[in-house]
């Protein structure tokens, strides 16, 4: 299994919605999170995210297909911050999101924290991200009565 990540440029903004779109709409039907959802995100916003200059997009690649993205967000400090992944229904289970995680933190090298938040609900998703060494915070935001997001830190040093 070859796990890469190509930087996305604003021409693969399709491209990523359509993937975003098919891995966000169970849980947009799940919580009905109409408003924070990112299935409910339009392809122009994908573009602005792309050309946000404090933040790096990648298209990740499963034996050369386009299987999902992630986004990350440098703050100050050496933190940066997960501010999205996603791996497309179709091959998620197969440890392509344990990968990218490695990758990451080897090209963002000089981090010595990360942050990301999840659904709190999503078990599977927690269970991940504890699994990769990130603790909760403690800090939560209800965003309806079904959904909650949960905080994650991971320290590196």
């Amino acid at each position: 299994m070859e796990v890469t990540l190509s930087k996305a440029v604003a021409e693969d903004a399709a491209v990523i919605h359509e993937m975003q779109t098919r891995a966000f709409l169970p849980l947009l039907e799940k919580y009905q999170d109409h408003d924070t959802n990112p299935a409910n995100e339009t392809v122009d916003s994908t573009v602005e995210r792309i050309n946000q200059a404090h933040a790096d997009n990648y298209i990740i690649r499963y034996s050369g297909e386009a299987v999902g993205a992630i986004r990350v967000v440098r703050k100050e400090n050496a933190v940066f911050r997960v501010g999205r992944i996603f791996i497309h229904p179709e091959y998620q289970g197969l440890g392509i999101a344990q990968r990218v995680f490695t990758l990451i933190e080897q090209i963002y090298s000089e981090a010595k924290v990360w942050e990301l938040d999840t659904v709190m609900q999503e078990e599977r998703n927690c269970y991940l991200y504890e699994k990769l060494g990130y603790r909760r915070t403690g800090e939560t935001k209800e965003i309806n009565d079904k959904l909650t997001l949960c905080f994650y830190e991971k320290t590196l040093i």
